[in-house]
């Protein structure tokens, strides 16, 4: 049984977002097919709750705009949480062009909302893919994203 609310999320993309496969149309369908699978229905409730909360988010951003250059302070309770490791993978995301500083701001919103102590950095790397899939316009951002978590080389960000 999986335990991880990422977990759903991951398998979620990988058997919906990733292809041309659709979820069913009917959410209490949807619930126990990833019982089925395998998860919890706390689990499967905070992750379907998660991504209600970034499609708010999303909307709520639209037309916002951040000076390119500026500079994030991280708050005690997100150092607490995001750790130096992914701090620093979300400045070389944001420095390699692959975040803008809103997607930044929703990857940190969303990875703030995993209800675990510390977040991963592989959970980053998920949650930049699901953010910038759900951004329009950021096609490039979310290809080389991908890229990232599917090949097994390291990618180096310049």
């Amino acid at each position: 049984m999986y335990e991880n609310m990422v977990d759903v999320l991951i398998y979620l993309y990988e058997n919906y977002m990733d292809g041309d496969g659709q979820p069913p149309v009917e959410q209490s369908e949807l619930e126990d097919e990833l019982a089925q699978a395998g998860f919890s229905q706390t689990e499967i409730d905070k992750a379907l709750r998660w991504l209600d909360e970034l499609a708010v988010g999303v909307e709520a951003t639209e037309g916002h705009l951040h000076p390119v250059g500026s500079i994030r302070v991280y708050s005690d309770l997100e150092c607490s949480k995001l750790d130096p490791e992914v701090r620093g993978l979300l400045m070389s995301l944001e420095h390699g062009g692959i975040l803008d500083p809103v997607s930044r701001e929703l990857v940190i919103d969303r990875l703030l909302a995993i209800d675990h102590p510390q977040v991963l950095a592989d959970e980053v790397k998920w949650v930049a893919l699901l953010v910038l899939m759900n951004r329009p316009g950021q096609e490039d951002a979310f290809t080389q994203m991908e890229d990232m978590l599917y090949n097994e080389d390291p990618v180096y960000l310049h």
